[in-house]
């Protein structure tokens, strides 16, 4: 027996040469302008850690205590970027601005996420780094932050600073009550809250055309990069801020206020990348209008041979 138990059902299914091959579950919730339930997979209330999800949510705290930055580096703020030049000039931006430089970053040191990005630093003979790690833009604002709050910048990570205990706040604030801090990929603190909640905090940071929507929604290759769904996405559809998280979790809003969050039992990313066009088709958004070839993107195919004999294909959410 787990916590999980009853909590998930079917939410995509991977077909190979016309044939159902696997079956992916996820639980999720869908909400309508007005934040009432509109659709949902498994238990729409059920806890998890949204991992970088909750960026937008950190980098709305962080507004609220001061952080004030144009909007390409608050998109970086909200990114789990490929680690390209753009994205690694734009940390080192947020840094020199507050007398701050790469020492003072505290996430785990990594090559950058994209593969073509890895295999470049590896052949340029460039160690792993904490810039490079796909969070860094995220801790270059935790750092400004505590500058502008004249916070010790030494100890940023701990769930006991000032930092920290701001961000749970502004999490409660936007309805999200914190079931559990545990700590992400990249060593800072990562909230468990509720599926529901977390689409409702999207909603809000959405429907109020706030910097950090502005900052997403302008610069969307900054928050992921060329090939990256979420980039895709928001430069598909006006209106849409999305942000994916580690382990299968996405979570995203409108301008409407309608929003979505979801995740994968398993934590397929093929899944999760799959399950988006399924959710959006049960809050009735038109997809007419983002063009075919976005849309091959967008899909998980399954290759055999080198060649496509199948797909990741999202199952019909609950009304």
């Amino acid at each position: 027996m787990t916590r999980f138990d009853g909590s998930f059902e079917p939410i995509a299914v991977t077909i190979r040469s016309g044939l159902e091959e696997s079956l992916h579950h996820g639980a999720g919730a869908a909400l309508n302008e007005t934040g009432d339930l509109l659709a949902r997979m498994g238990d729409p209330d059920l806890v998890v850690y949204p991992r970088s999800s909750l960026k937008p949510l950190q980098a709305s705290a962080m507004v609220q205590l001061g952080l004030n930055l144009p909007d390409p580096l608050l998109a970086v703020v909200c990114a789990s970027h490929d680690g390209a030049p753009a994205h690694l000039e734009a940390v080192r931006q947020i840094l020199e601005l507050f007398d701050l430089d790469e020492s003072d970053l505290l996430n785990t040191p990594s090559r950058p996420l994209d593969s073509a990005e890895r295999s470049s630093a590896r052949l340029a003979g460039i160690d792993p780094s904490s810039l490079q790690q796909n969070c860094s833009g995220k801790h270059a604002g935790m750092l400004a932050t505590c500058r502008i709050n004249d916070w010790p910048v030494t100890t940023y990570l701990e769930s006991d600073h000032p930092l920290q205990q701001a961000i749970s706040t502004t999490l409660n604030d936007f309805g999200c009550t914190v079931h559990h801090v545990g700590t992400d990929g990249c060593g800072a603190p990562t909230h468990a809250v509720e599926l529901s909640a977390l689409a409702g905090a999207f909603a809000s940071i959405a429907s109020a055309d706030s910097s950090v929507m502005r900052a997403m929604t302008s610069n969307p290759e900054l928050v992921g990069g060329p090939s990256r769904d979420v980039t895709l996405w928001m430069q598909a559809i006006a209106g849409l801020m999305v942000k994916d998280g580690a382990d299968g979790v996405m979570a995203g809003a409108f301008t409407n206020g309608k929003a979505f969050a979801y995740k994968i039992a398993d934590g397929s990313p093929a899944a999760r990348q799959a399950t988006m066009i399924g959710v959006l088709r049960a809050m009735n958004v038109d997809l007419g209008d983002v063009d075919a070839e976005t849309i091959s993107q967008l899909e998980v195919a399954v290759y055999g041979g080198g060649r496509r004999v199948g797909e990741f294909r999202p199952l019909e959410w609950m009304q």
